[in-house]
């Protein structure tokens, strides 16, 4: 009777052990997938981010070539305006003539 007793024992550790152990393999699935799923979620936010940082990067260089483009004109304006004024000077005109010339 003790021996019957043990390995009854013995049986009910084993079938009580085998569902613990399939209790945390399927919580270890569980935490792996779940890990998985945040490391998905954080490649897409980042390459929103990505996505977002090139988009802004993109409209400040061509805010800057706008920028760059008026500042050329105006320089260039000026330019014309004081050698129109030097050649007025020069040829004792108004600096209206000297710009038709």
């Amino acid at each position: 009777m003790r021996k019957f007793t043990l390995i009854a024992a013995a049986a009910a550790s084993a079938l009580a052990l085998s569902a613990c152990s399939e209790q945390t393999q399927d919580a270890a699935e569980t935490t792996a997938e779940s890990a998985g799923n945040d490391v998905a979620n954080a490649a897409d936010k980042a390459a929103a981010a990505t996505d977002e940082l090139g988009d802004k990067a993109a409209k400040a260089v061509d805010d800057a070539a706008a920028a760059t483009d008026e500042l050329g004109s105006k320089a260039a304006a000026n330019v014309k305006q004081e050698a129109a004024e030097a050649e007025a000077s020069l040829h004792n005109e108004s600096v209206s003539e000297a710009k038709k010339d």
